[in-house]
């Protein structure tokens, strides 16, 4: 590539650094992208160009494949009702070891070293996020009330207190998320990552939220990449059954960010390095946008 097409590349993102100027974004991060060491290293050089053209990112970040390994060096099986982790008192004291004092730790290190100013915390820090107990319900026929399944400690968002990401926005810091969450005694809470970068985005009416996936984007019926997703159409997404495992929670929470304010949702494929830049930063883009 000669200098002027260089150049030239730089020139067509300038309309996207121009409309990103100030705003916060905020990405989830998970899947590959977190493991696979050229990804990883791809996702922070992403972020750090993304706070030098003017944009604040916000990461909120997953860690299950490695909870689930620790776990298992330690002995203990790692089990699932319907896609969340049963967390009895044992398995949060893995889940927080591993996500606030390890994968989170990775992180914040990475975007350093590529530049950045990133600093980690986890929901209980400020209580930037408070959680209600969730439970999950099996109905067994019409006439009969549905049994509750206790998963323990694992929690869905209540609140979400952003202050403390301000106050780090306005410093010039990148906050890194651990999806712990607090509950109403001060406990610790397992929280899906997916609805926690929802929620964030949410309180701070971010202009995007990304979703960093192990797939293409969202998929319709036929198995085909849905380009452009409107939010009327995620309930049938939802109803028939189409949207399965870690693309349901995404969808619901990204319902929910639409209709709290946020401007627009991505759900991209973060096993392409630099997906977020291709994402912000050109016409093409890739994945799934979804807009209300």
């Amino acid at each position: 590539m000669n200098i002027i097409e260089k150049a030239k590349i730089l020139i067509s993102a300038l309309p996207y650094f121009r409309e990103f100027f100030g705003k916060i974004v905020v990405i989830k991060y998970g899947g590959h992208a977190m493991i696979h060491e050229e990804l990883k290293q791809a996702f922070a050089k992403d972020v750090v160009l993304m706070k030098y053209v003017g944009i604040k990112p916000i990461i909120v970040h997953g860690g299950g494949p490695q909870i689930s390994q620790v776990m298992e060096r330690m002995g203990l099986k790692p089990v699932f009702v319907e896609g969340q982790r049963v967390t009895d008192e044992e398995t949060m004291n893995v889940v927080e070891m591993v996500l606030v004092g390890t994968v989170n730790k990775q992180i914040v290190s990475l975007i350093n070293q590529a530049g950045g100013k990133a600093v980690g915390l986890s929901g209980r820090d400020g209580d930037l996020i408070e959680v209600e107990k969730m439970n999950l319900y099996k109905y067994s026929g019409e006439d009969r009330p549905p049994e509750i399944i206790d998963i323990g400690r694992v929690g869905k968002v209540k609140k979400v207190n952003p202050e403390v990401l301000f106050t780090l926005i306005e410093s010039d810091f990148i906050p890194v998320i651990a999806p712990v969450g607090v509950g109403p005694e001060g406990e610790a809470y397992n929280v899906n990552a997916d609805l926690v970068a929802g929620a964030v985005a949410s309180s701070l009416k971010a202009e995007k939220l990304i979703y960093l996936t192990d797939v293409e984007g969202v998929k319709g019926e036929s198995g085909d990449l849905i380009s452009t997703l409107y939010l009327e159409e995620i309930d049938n997404l939802l109803d028939s059954g189409v949207a399965k495992g870690g693309m349901i929670p995404k969808l619901k929470s990204a319902r929910k960010a639409l209709q709290s304010g946020v401007k627009k949702v991505h759900i991209i494929d973060g096993r392409v390095p630099h997906s977020v830049i291709i994402e912000l930063f050109t016409d093409e883009g890739l994945g799934t946008q979804i807009i209300s």
